[in-house]
């Protein structure tokens, strides 16, 4: 039963989202692997893009126990392109934890949930609330931008204290009896109508937002510049010997931890082919008396604080040079490399360069 004491920015919200509402899968049904699992797919991720792999994820773990026996290799196999693989470590790890602590029972409460691996107050509101029926405000970068624009909030979003502030604000705002519905609402409000780029003309909340009536749309919401992007240049060599090719699972603190790739020279700045082979003492024995092919490079690759600058040769290594064995490397056929999990960049480079002859039978198109 709707409430008739709801605060006017809830009341507006709540009268645009049952007019506006996206029709989403996870929204049809209030259980929490499901809702969990397409929260964890949509961080940093956009609905278009996140949806099909929702829905190919859940068909391959349809439930809790199937994602927390599969293996590592293949989760990652299915999350190829999604990014951000820390996600899915830590959706695995959850999974785990959920059958061998709570029986494959997800914990019903906000305080319990944000407990969980890769969890955070944001995934923990929104599965809380969803659903469990708890009044738990979610609270992200499009809630920030609504609220600070709607109340003429000046604190900067990237201070410590602002994600309380915020919370608190929104724990004013969400309705006891529709915390569901309302928590959907302001998603929704924040991509379609209250965006960086809003549409005021036809916001109903507009004769009630200081942003608007102040003429002070963009001074919202208050954030301090962006750390500098770091640029850094991947120098691939895509190392053939005997129809099979040279690689690694990275291991390091980095990006793409847990990923496959070929062997690469990483280097301050763009480096012609000779000062690679001086900086790298294994690939100079390589490439001796064999022909280099470059390749077709894919397109600057930008991360949330990284540029990667991307270079790349094909090497056709002689059958009868023995190649000393690499730590961490091995030699593996095309076909079996290509069921392995590789960053997006590196999907990218093999798929502009299809014509070499040992991909073109054993790699997607």
């Amino acid at each position: 039963m709707q409430s008739t004491n709801h605060h006017p920015f809830t009341e507006g919200l709540l009268t645009w989202y049952r007019q506006h509402a996206r029709e989403l899968p996870w929204r049809q049904t209030q259980d929490p692997y499901a809702i969990w699992l397409s929260e964890v797919v949509l961080q940093q991720t956009r609905v278009a893009q996140g949806l099909p792999y929702y829905l190919k994820l859940l068909e391959v773990f349809p439930t809790v126990e199937s994602l927390a026996q599969a293996e590592e290799s293949v989760l990652f196999r299915h999350w190829q392109g999604l990014g951000y693989y820390s996600r899915a470590r830590n959706l695995h790890k959850t999974a785990k934890l959920v059958v061998a602590n709570f029986q494959g029972q997800f914990p019903t409460t906000y305080c319990e949930l944000v407990q969980l691996p890769g969890v955070g107050p944001y995934t923990a509101a929104a599965i809380a609330s969803f659903a469990f029926g708890e009044a738990k405000p979610v609270v992200d970068g499009n809630v920030f931008r609504i609220l600070a624009r709607y109340f003429g909030i000046e604190t900067d979003i990237l201070h410590s204290s602002a994600r309380k502030e915020f919370t608190d604000v929104a724990m004013e705002l969400i309705p006891q009896d529709q915390p569901a519905e309302f928590n959907q609402a302001i998603m929704d409000f924040g991509s379609l109508q209250c965006s960086p780029a809003p549409l005021c003309a036809s916001c109903p909340l507009s004769l009630t937002c200081f942003a608007f009536q102040q003429k002070r749309i963009q001074d919202f919401p208050v954030k301090q510049k962006k750390a500098k992007q770091k640029n850094r240049y991947f120098n691939y060599f895509i190392l053939e010997q005997g129809n099979q090719v040279l690689v690694r699972e990275r291991k390091e603190r980095d990006i793409w931890s847990g990923l496959w790739e070929f062997y690469m020279v990483e280097s301050t700045q763009e480096e012609e082919l000779e000062s690679l082979l001086e900086m790298d003492d294994n690939l100079s024995i390589m490439l001796q008396s064999t022909s280099v092919q470059s390749l077709k490079s894919p397109k600057l690759h930008i991360l949330s604080h990284q540029k990667i600058h991307c270079r790349a040769w094909h090497v056709q290594v002689p059958d009868n040079l023995d190649i000393n064995e690499l730590a961490g490397f091995q030699w593996i056929r095309p076909e079996d490399f290509e069921k392995l999990g590789k960053s997006v960049l590196l999907l990218n480079l093999i798929t502009d360069n299809l014509h070499l002859e040992i991909f073109n039978d054993s790699m997607p198109r």
